[in-house]
């Protein structure tokens, strides 16, 4: 089967548009990004991530589900869904705490590389771990069972309790994986 996260298509040249953001929108979308993940700003996290007054670059991604990439020092830090801050994967790898998170079993890594959503079987099985109570909505970061690293990012499409009476279907929506085009572009020149 043929899966994509929002990010899968993710690459310099996909690029429909770039600009530099001025510094009132860049406040908000640190203020945006400190209220979903307030472990940042509690931690001084966020001053590394997103200083004050470094500039802010903002990447349009075309297609039906559009993405944007806000790259700060020429790396992409975190990226926009619908309106929704989510951190990139490389940035959840140095700080893997600052999100809640969900473990799935061995037999849901492939399709989650594949970009596929994380079915409810796959955070119900016994290796599976529904370590933090969330509600539908809500960042996630998806560890695997056996893994240190996050695997993927994605969006409750459930929540945890609903998660647990669900014998079947998607669970979480998976917006950004190990080895998409957002994954596969560390650095940008923008």
């Amino acid at each position: 089967a043929d899966y994509e996260t929002r990010a899968s298509r993710f690459s310099k040249e996909e690029v429909s548009g770039h600009s530099r953001v001025k510094s009132s929108a860049a406040r908000g979308i640190r203020a945006n990004i400190s209220d979903t993940y307030p472990k940042l700003e509690e931690e001084g996290i966020l001053d590394v991530l997103f200083p004050k007054k470094e500039p802010v670059v903002v990447l349009k991604c075309p297609g039906p589900k559009q993405v944007q990439v806000v790259v700060i020092q020429g790396e992409p830090r975190f990226f926009c869904c619908e309106g929704d801050y989510y951190p990139t994967l490389r940035i959840l790898c140095q700080y893997p705490h600052i999100m809640p998170r969900l473990r799935i079993d061995r037999g849901a890594i492939k399709y989650v590389l594949s970009g596929a959503q994380i079915m409810c079987p796959g955070l119900n099985s016994p290796a599976a771990t529904l370590h933090d109570e969330l509600e539908e909505g809500e960042p996630v970061a998806i560890f695997a069972e056996g893994k240190e690293n996050p695997l993927a990012i994605g969006c409750m499409l459930l929540s945890t309790a609903e998660i647990r009476k669900t014998e079947k279907g998607p669970g979480v929506e998976n917006l950004h994986c190990l080895n998409d085009g957002l994954w596969k572009t560390p650095l940008i020149d923008a």
